[in-house]
């Protein structure tokens, strides 16, 4: 079968073909306009999630208490949005989104665990390269729903299904957030306890030495020392804490876990350069003579103990605080609205292409018809 076969034919049967394949372009497109589902989708955006520094002050029990769900996370801001989308294509999220829209008729199903699965399947996303993720669901009328009040009613509905789905993550992250709080809170309270009655006994022997001894004061720079050491040890054991806390949720090898440890690593060195008698920067404590070795360790104590102390008690309350709010943590940036036009069927273009295979399928049969012809003539 040559191209100028092919051409031939074509020209040859030009009024056929075309007249053909007018009236199939004709009967496809009343066919896209009358009795075709019509599917509509609404798209929402959603900003990436804020990644802070695990490391300052006021983030440092980040990791299990303050933070949401992508302070479990390590890594670009396009692996943080990933785990948004992995929450919005979760059971859980379908199932919530279902319930509120009741949608187990529009799938078809008998129950929401059964129709969670057929929406999960139809949800669309999208993450940009800065991170932004975009969000659809494609909702189709039945047949004949064009021109019917369904059509309306879906139009409403693409909308709905995507700013719910974005409202379930939001309230999953809210309660991943107070449960993770509240696992903080419990363990920093124990904490406070026991630090507490260290730090009541630490004071009473630093008293009663005190008062034994007539020992009052301490030189200027064994005091700087020891206040800078007592920062210093209450970093440590906030640290310590959060990694801790994330232990009970991390595995031993993962990258979070693995620099929390690094960073604990290189405090205690740092440590213990003020237990050393090789401090550049300080006055050692080995190097104080005896009774105020025995006066600046107790009035360390005292300091590092207060510390951790006041340090437990802010993040205390901050958890605290993280556990009881209600302030929505996903930021949307377009919300979904109702869209005007229908995503599919594209009666144009699919007409068009309609048309084009009905032209060739026409052109290809009146082709076979002519050579079978020519081989029964023969």
């Amino acid at each position: 079968m040559k191209f100028h076969d092919i051409l031939n034919t074509i020209l040859y049967h030009r009024k056929k073909i075309f007249v053909n394949s007018f009236i199939g372009m004709v009967f496809l497109f009343l066919i896209f306009f009358f009795v075709y589902p019509v599917t509509y989708q609404s798209i929402v955006t959603v900003l990436p999630p804020e990644k802070g520094n695990p490391y300052s002050l006021g983030n440092l029990l980040q990791g299990m208490g303050g933070g949401d769900l992508t302070s479990l996370m390590s890594g670009s801001t396009s692996a943080s949005s990933q785990l948004y989308v992995e929450v919005l294509k979760s059971r859980t999220a379908a199932l919530m989104t279902i319930s509120k829209l009741q949608l187990v008729d529009y799938f078809d199903s008998d129950s929401e665990l059964e129709a969670a699965p057929k929406l999960i399947k139809e949800i669309q996303t999208e993450i940009t390269k800065e991170g932004v993720i975009k969000l659809s669901v494609p909702v189709s009328t039945g047949l004949f729903g064009r021109f019917s009040n369904q059509n309306e009613e879906i139009k409403t509905l693409s909308a709905s299904i995507s700013n719910t789905l974005v409202e379930s993550l939001d309230q999953i992250n809210r309660e991943k957030m107070s449960s993770k709080a509240k696992k903080a809170r419990l363990y920093i309270d124990a904490e406070i306890q026991r630090t507490k009655v260290l730090l009541d006994s630490a004071e009473i022997e630093l008293m009663e030495f005190q008062s034994k001894n007539k020992a009052v004061s301490l030189p200027e720079q064994i005091k700087v020392s020891i206040e800078a050491a007592a920062k210093l040890r209450g970093e440590i054991t906030a640290t310590e804490i959060n990694y801790s806390l994330l232990s009970q949720n991390l595995k031993e090898n993962s990258s979070l876990m693995e620099n929390v440890k690094s960073r604990l690593t290189e405090l205690r060195k740092q440590y213990e350069k003020f237990e050393s008698s090789n401090s550049d920067f300080f006055l050692s404590f080995s190097s104080a003579p005896q009774l105020g070795l025995k006066l600046s360790n107790l009035f360390r104590e005292v300091k590092v103990k207060n510390e951790v102390y006041i340090l437990l008690q802010q993040q205390y309350y901050k958890e605290k605080i993280q556990e009881n709010r209600d302030v929505p943590t996903v930021e949307v940036l377009d919300a979904a609205v109702i869209p005007l036009r229908a995503s599919s069927p594209r009666l144009i273009v699919w007409t068009i292409l309609g048309g084009i295979m009905i032209f060739f399928t026409l052109t290809f049969f009146i082709m076979l018809q002519e050579n079978k012809l020519k081989r029964y003539s023969n």
